[in-house]
């Protein structure tokens, strides 16, 4: 990075702790005020920083559009679907990605596994909210209002022996989940299918999606699908960086 841009890009975090003056902000880089009022003035005319009145500047109207644009335009099946694929490349399993949409949550992307057995899941379909990890995962970082209300308003249908009987067991399970940051349903819809999943975090640090890999019971065991959990929560932490635009720089 050239030594004008890397300066002027050091301007931005300093006003972002509140308005400075031409001496501040030239202090701050250890420039000359010329340099920095140089540097001021090309951010100015981008939009990126404002002088107000009192000869002070702050961050511009337009620095925070562009945040507000780029945070918009993100597709977070687009971003995570290639974490989504190597998972599974090193697994073998069915890997899906899953978003919340009112009181359901959807498989909005999903990498089949390797071996014959396919699972049920669709693309666009909603899980078992009740006993999905990938619901878990997802409702689990709902404020506790919100959290409460939800679970109060769902069936509870056992579709097997493992299935979450009532909401206050619900909500137990989702504290459960919230505090080590993971979730499974082992046999909880389908007592030969088990699964993991993790969250994929989004630019305001809440969970935006939520990463899961699934395989059944003749395949692995549930415990030999638990030893796959750092790979998962890996692939889902890859993915979060992704979307928020903090992964470190690919070296060629």
């Amino acid at each position: 990075m050239s030594q004008t841009v890397d300066r002027a890009l050091s301007i931005l975090p300093l006003l972002a702790r509140g308005p400075a003056d031409l001496g501040q902000v030239a202090a701050r880089l250890g420039v000359h005020k010329s340099t920095a009022l140089r540097l001021l003035r090309t951010l100015h005319e981008h939009g990126l920083v404002h002088r107000q009145q009192d000869q002070r500047y702050r961050l511009g109207a337009r620095l925070f559009a562009l945040a507000h644009e780029a945070a918009e335009s993100l597709d977070v099946r687009e971003v995570a679907h290639p974490h989504l694929v190597r998972l599974n490349e090193e697994t073998g399993h069915t890997v899906h990605l899953a978003v919340r949409e009112g009181d359901e949550v959807l498989y909005i992307d999903k990498v089949e596994s390797r071996y014959p057995v396919r699972m049920y899941s669709r693309i666009g379909r909603p899980v078992a909210v009740t006993v999905a990890a990938v619901a878990k995962v997802v409702l689990a970082d709902l404020p506790e209002p919100e959290l409460h209300a939800l679970t109060a308003r769902l069936d509870y249908p056992r579709y097997t022996p493992r299935s979450t009987p009532d909401a206050a067991a619900f909500r137990a399970e989702l504290a459960t989940v919230r505090e080590q940051g993971w979730a499974a349903d082992l046999g909880g819809h389908e007592e030969s299918i088990n699964c993991v999943a993790a969250p994929v975090r989004g630019p305001d640090g809440r969970v935006a999606a939520a990463l899961s890999v699934s395989a059944p019971s003749v395949v692995v065991t549930a415990e030999e699908l638990l030893a796959l959990l750092p790979r998962v929560r890996a692939a889902a932490r890859a993915a979060g960086d992704d979307y928020r635009g903090t992964a470190p720089p690919k070296t060629t």
